[in-house]
């Protein structure tokens, strides 16, 4: 495993930030963590990186402890991201590669290659303070690929990208997954989440609510999926009877058409029912529940 992480906790008096948190990501997997404000997402991942001790528990990154002798040795292959990128303004963006790769023990070399991955070739020696948010984020996405790590910590690492830089960070993410690095991203933005990690955790109040795929959560959760129906004129009844002997499917008026509400176990039963309107369905799109829905289901339960 990459990562291990058992019976983890961090308290500060009262306050319970990381409660009884396991969790096993392996090599090579893109992995999210998501959850509300003040879950305990950073927490986790400064006790992670080394930076605040647990209060008990165990975490193993690369097989090492964090706090054994070994991990100081293992740190040099993480990256991290934080969500607030401070940078040193006076300086341009190949010094600032440079004195992050003096910090990490990476090669110098590294850095001209670094600012071309992440776009920013052509402003290596503009002074950061000149720098947009959008480009300050992709300076401190290069300077987390510094080293080549095998471990990657990014917390909310797309703020103020454009789309088509979110586009090529992902992209970028996945030629990493490729070559074997392991991803451990957080993000507000659920929808960007969704078709672009493996897998992932939903944190409340530190505790950890649920792991796994997208789809995999979808059908814990037992949530319904929406199909819409476009029918032409006198479809509209010929559809609803055609559906009444469904149990639990639930039909609603919607502009040209109908909208169905229907348990997954149900979504061949109800195709079938509509196959004799013939020419009278024009079209028809079922859509799954997103991560958001999953989301929120979760936090009302």
């Amino acid at each position: 495993m990459a990562i291990a992480l058992r019976g983890v906790s961090k308290h500060y008096g009262a306050l319970h930030a990381v409660d009884g948190v396991d969790l096993a990501i392996p090599r090579g997997e893109i992995f999210g963590l998501i959850g509300h404000n003040g879950a305990g997402k950073s927490t986790l991942f400064k006790m992670m990186l080394g930076l605040v001790p647990a209060t008990q528990g165990d975490i193993r990154i690369g097989g090492a402890t964090v706090t054994g002798r070994g991990f100081r040795a293992a740190r040099r292959h993480l990256g991290y991201l934080p969500e607030n990128v401070v940078l040193y303004d006076n300086l341009d963006g190949l010094e600032t590669l440079r004195f992050f790769a003096r910090l990490k023990g990476a090669p110098l070399a590294q850095c001209p290659a670094m600012l071309e991955r992440v776009g920013l070739a052509h402003a290596g020696r503009r002074p950061v303070r000149e720098y947009s948010k959008g480009m300050r984020q992709r300076l401190g996405f290069a300077q987390a690929l510094l080293g080549s790590p095998r471990v990657l910590f990014l917390d909310e690492p797309t703020n103020g990208l454009d789309p088509q830089a979110i586009r090529d960070f992902y992209a970028t993410l996945r030629t990493l997954q490729a070559e074997g690095v392991t991803v451990v991203i957080t993000s507000h933005i659920l929808a960007e989440l969704q078709e672009r990690v493996d897998r992932l955790a939903i944190l409340a109040s530190g505790k950890m609510q649920a792991v796994g795929s997208v789809q995999a959560l979808r059908e814990q959760m037992r949530m319904p999926l929406s199909i819409t129906l476009a029918l032409d004129e006198g479809g509209v009844p010929a559809a609803r009877q055609a559906l009444a002997a469904l149990p639990h499917v639930a039909c609603t008026a919607a502009e040209g058409g109908l909208r169905l509400d229907c348990p997954r176990e149900q979504k061949m039963a109800v195709l079938a029912a509509l196959a004799p309107l013939g020419a009278r369905l024009l079209d028809l799109q079922i859509q799954e529940p997103s991560l958001e829905d999953v989301y929120f289901g979760l936090r009302s339960i």
